[in-house]
């Protein structure tokens, strides 16, 4: 290995990176006092598929670590992400609204691109976010992991993680402060290959070389040290937990490798991160305190990539606007605040997204704004006291340079989930495809010819909904002509 890396030991990282975490957290903590305030945790799994959870079905790997949360919360079946694909993911989950009112609608790349798609280059500070108003009500809020709303490949001046309310951040080459970028080992190299994107010359904070393997392991360890630090204060604390797995590359420890086929790696790297994760998901639980106040939540930012992950039952991938793209497996945990009866339920009715978590969990929170969010507030549903849906439709737009992925080609531009129906239709509302998901939840088989009302009632909804939000590109990158298309 050459010297222009280092591969220090996981506590080498931490004492690194968080010495001045412990710091900054400790000497404001006096300032914010709560009593019984409740902690908030968001895991935030990167291309991970509906089905790959072994509590949603996965018989090929086991994720001991999340089914107890399952097993002792609630895991909810209908739970959407609110864009196939990462950069929009995050932005709704962190503000309460569609991506497309703050003009990030795909995966943030270098400049040139970003303005080929339509597409900004970071998130905008004015932007309401969830990690800002807990931390004005007194939250001690940290960032650990995967950003990827600014601060990438050539983009150096995007604000930092801090700037948008949490009061540190560990990251890895997707977003500015300290970073923690990848080295790929993998069997029969002579010395690992970077994996950087070109983070490690925009500067704006330390950075740190590490084993991909083990990348997960050391977010999650900054995030117990920064916990247990609030916790110790008696302040109410807010993390996100966004680890870079199960996106490709995979690189799971070396002696997992097996026949290094795809599935294979991509099963290690998953059971991999379950163990890395209990680390955080142990010190909650065994802590009595800690228990009974906090509540975790899992998700995934968008469904698998093909060839990787599973969706289980449902149609589509990753940039998709399928089930199986958009629709992520969620489970709850919060025993301190849940009736015994539910815990360890499944609910497999309640419609809502990731934009209704931000108001559900300031709800939770007992945190007033006056924002007007696009989601809307089921802090009853979330806590196993109620199975209300939203009540306002669910819209969605392809990601602007998403006509074609992988083995799809000419997919649909908009959709809409409206109680049972799903309809895809273009731009311009021609095409519409119309799934009811309560008797076809693979979307097998177009129903637009015997429902003329519906179609017609939603499509007008659609389009309206898209109009009133940013443009992008997606037009004008345009679609292969669509004659005869059924």
């Amino acid at each position: 290995m050459t010297s222009k890396y280092l591969f220090p030991h996981a506590k080498f990282i931490l004492s690194f990176l968080t010495a001045a975490m412990l710091t900054a957290t400790e000497s404001s903590a006096g300032q914010h006092q709560s009593d019984r305030k409740p902690n908030i945790i968001l895991v935030f799994i990167d291309d991970m598929g509906w089905g790959d959870f072994s509590c949603f079905g996965n018989t090929e790997a086991e994720t001991p670590n999340v089914d107890r949360l399952a097993q002792e919360g609630i895991a909810f079946e209908q739970f959407y992400v609110n864009s196939p694909i990462c950069s929009p993911s995050r932005v709704a989950i962190s503000t309460g609204q569609y991506p497309q009112r703050w003009g990030i609608t795909s995966y943030l790349n270098n400049r040139k691109s970003n303005s080929a798609r339509g597409v900004r280059d970071w998130l905008d500070l004015s932007a309401p976010m969830l990690a800002r108003f807990l931390h004005e009500d007194g939250y001690a809020t940290g960032h650990f992991g995967k950003w990827h709303m600014g601060g990438q490949r050539d983009v150096h001046e995007a604000p930092l993680i801090t700037d948008y309310g949490f009061d540190e951040s560990i990251t890895n080459f997707e977003g500015l402060g300290a970073r923690v970028l990848p080295l790929k080992y993998s069997p029969g190299t002579q010395q690992p290959l970077p994996h950087n994107l070109g983070s490690d010359t925009l500067g704006h904070g330390p950075v740190v070389w590490h084993d991909r393997a083990f990348i997960t392991e050391t977010f999650t360890e900054a995030a117990v040290a920064f916990a247990k630090v609030a916790a110790s204060r008696n302040q109410p604390f807010y993390l996100n937990l966004w680890p870079d797995d199960v996106h490709t590359p995979l690189h799971p420890p070396l002696h997992k490798w097996g026949d290094g086929s795809k599935r294979h790696l991509y099963l290690q790297v998953l059971e991999t991160m379950d163990t890395q994760l209990g680390t955080l998901f142990d010190l909650i639980h065994n802590d009595k305190n800690l228990r009974y106040n906090t509540l975790i939540a899992v998700c995934s930012d968008n469904g698998p990539e093909v060839g990787f992950g599973s969706a289980g039952h449902l149609r589509g991938h990753k940039a998709t606007l399928f089930e199986g793209g958009i629709r992520s497996s969620l489970i709850i945990w919060a025993p301190g605040r849940m009736d015994k009866e539910v815990q360890g339920t499944r609910n497999s009715s309640s419609i809502f997204s990731a934009i209704d978590l931000v108001p559900s969990l300031l709800s939770f929170a007992d945190v007033e704004t006056r924002v007007t969010f696009d989601g809307e507030n089921l802090e009853e549903t979330l806590l196993g006291k109620s199975k209300a849906s939203r009540s306002q439709p669910l819209y969605f737009r392809r990601p602007p340079d998403r006509e074609n992925f992988r083995h799809y080609k000419g997919l649909p531009d908009l959709a809409v989930r409206d109680g049972k129906w799903k309809l895809f239709c273009d731009y311009d509302g021609a095409n519409p495809i119309l799934y009811d998901l309560s008797k076809d939840p693979t979307e097998t088989t177009n129903i637009t010819s015997n429902n003329d009302n519906i179609v017609k009632r939603l499509v007008a909804q659609l389009l309206q909904w898209n109009a009133s939000m940013p443009a992008d590109n997606g037009p004008e990158l345009g679609r292969s002509a669509r004659a005869g298309k059924k």
